[in-house]
């Protein structure tokens, strides 16, 4: 069975800088310095994960996930 697509949720890192993106459901998790960098970064690791299986996804959707500090 074919999944339709596969979520990573993707994250500013606070301290090293960069992204780091990781796949909600399965086992995978990747960086990049720049977004360029992080989406071929997840291309590669969702093509590592899942090789040439029947069940590989077809969609790979980044949801940009961002933390906001506010002074009260």
């Amino acid at each position: 069975m074919t999944s339709t697509e596969i979520i990573f949720e993707v994250c500013e890192d606070a301290v090293d800088g960069g992204y780091n993106a990781r796949a909600l459901g399965h086992d995978i998790f990747t960086q990049g310095d720049t977004l360029e960098e992080v989406r071929a970064m997840v291309k590669d690791a969702v093509a590592c994960h899942f090789g040439e299986r029947e069940d590989r996804p077809l969609v790979i959707r980044l949801h940009f996930v961002r933390d906001e500090v506010l002074a009260a």
